[in-house]
């Protein structure tokens, strides 16, 4: 196995095992979205209308959960020093660690979407949709968590300070992954073009985020 292989391999094994991982966000996000209709009541259309949000919503803030562990064990442990003095690329050490933490919290939110939106009385056309933005979107959201992630690694409880720092950011995801996901099942509301910015926010964090995550991380550790 590569070194970046075995990176991620050991990524994936902390993302799940430190903190619930997987287990943690979903249980989050359920309670988000089991507890929203109590609020609503018996509106099953209105309910509709707000599910893409209480969805996106509810992904954001299980997100958020792990994000200040991403390099919170790698700083206790010493191990930051060393991926600082490796060979290889730091920018693409923070994305595999990206990816990991994606694939460990983000890819099961996603996964739980089509079953909980069944909650807030989506059509089948509005599930797909906002799986698929979820899909699209919480990629972004793991790469600006990690450039919080990395400005408040020195911090022993930077967990509250990371949440006031990437919150703003995250907006414009929020608001086109709700925009793209009301869009399909509301006429005449648009899918495609705020589901296509969301591609390209996602795409644009891909670069943007490594080398942000890296900067921040070498000043850490200056």
């Amino acid at each position: 196995m590569s070194a970046m292989g075995a990176l991620f391999k050991r990524e994936i094994q902390l993302s799940v095992r430190v903190g619930g991982g997987a287990l943690m966000g979903v249980l989050f996000f359920l309670i988000v979205v089991t507890v929203f209709p109590f609020a609503v009541g018996p509106d099953l259309n209105l309910l509709a209308r707000l599910g893409p949000a209480v969805l996106w919503i509810g992904a954001l803030l299980a997100t958020l959960l792990g994000l200040d562990r991403l390099y919170q064990a790698d700083q206790d442990d010493g191990s930051l020093d060393l991926l600082l003095l490796t060979d290889h690329p730091l920018e693409l050490i923070v994305l595999i660690k990206c990816t990991a933490q994606w694939v460990a919290t983000g890819l099961p939110l996603v996964l739980a979407a089509p079953l909980l939106s069944l909650f807030l009385n989506l059509e089948p056309v509005g599930i797909a949709a906002v799986t698929a933005t979820l899909l699209v979107g919480t990629p972004a959201l793991t790469l600006i968590g990690s450039v919080g992630a990395a400005l408040t690694v020195i911090l022993r409880r930077g967990g509250l300070l990371l949440s006031i720092l990437i919150l703003p950011l995250t907006i414009p995801i929020l608001i086109f992954g709700v925009s793209a996901s009301v869009g399909a099942v509301t006429e005449p509301a648009p899918f495609t073009t705020p589901f296509y910015i969301l591609c390209a926010i996602s795409l644009l964090m891909l670069i943007i985020g490594p080398i942000a995550s890296a900067a921040a991380l070498r000043t850490a550790q200056e």
